[in-house]
């Protein structure tokens, strides 16, 4: 599998014209096919989707429906320093809003659980692929299988007191808002639907006349 994979990835570093998102094809694939090798049903993978308040990660991971899994951000395999990137600006908000997050250069993957980094694994010497033009030897198969089973297997932590719950809710009501309530507010104002954008108007006029939709997000 990961053999295969890395030898896509080179066959297009090769052509010496793609850009990041020419490598995104390989990485879905690569997801899937770990998938099905491990028995994980009803998968999907959306390519760039719709925009958050929290920014656009490149992939989410699903069943296509309502489920969410976790996001990955992916940056060009020309980038040799996560670091750098593990602390950006956009990271940061990343790993803030989203509780189940991979960072890859598509050679390194770094996976995120609420913000923390908790498994980090190279499957190839990203060098030997930029200077000598050839794919790198697979390496640590076993440690990106179990990186990749652990993302998998997220899943609504335990909550033994009030103000661990409180912090979880809080969590999961910004991606709420984020994902799903300013998102649809804007589709709706754009196409002219009336279901979420309906209480907004009815909010303002009769609650709260200043209100934003920003701040009725967040309501």
């Amino acid at each position: 599998m990961l053999k295969d994979y890395l030898s896509r990835i080179q066959d297009t570093i090769n052509k010496g014209d793609a850009r990041e998102e020419s490598y995104y094809s390989h990485l879905d694939s690569l997801i899937k096919e770990f998938a099905i090798e491990n028995g994980i049903k009803k998968i999907d993978v959306t390519i760039l989707p719709k925009k958050t308040e929290a920014g656009n990660p490149d992939f989410r991971v699903w069943d296509g429906k309502n489920h969410i899994t976790g996001y990955i951000e992916a940056k060009d395999p020309s980038v040799d320093n996560l670091d750098r990137i593990e602390e950006s600006e956009q990271l940061t908000r990343y790993r803030s809003t989203f509780p189940n997050l991979i960072l890859t250069n598509f050679y390194e993957f770094r996976l995120y659980r609420d913000g923390e980094l908790v498994r980090k694994v190279t499957i190839g010497r990203q060098r030997i692929a930029q200077k000598l033009k050839t794919a790198p030897p697979v390496e640590n198969e076993k440690e990106f299988n179990d990186l990749l089973g652990t993302f998998f297997s997220f899943s609504l932590p335990q909550v033994r007191s009030a103000k661990a719950l409180a912090q979880e809710l809080a969590k999961r009501t910004r991606f709420l808002r984020d994902e799903v309530v300013s998102i649809e507010l804007a589709e709706e104002g754009r196409i002219g639907k009336r279901d979420i954008m309906g209480f907004y108007e009815a909010f303002r006029k009769y609650l709260i006349g200043t209100l934003t939709e920003r701040s009725f997000a967040d309501l």
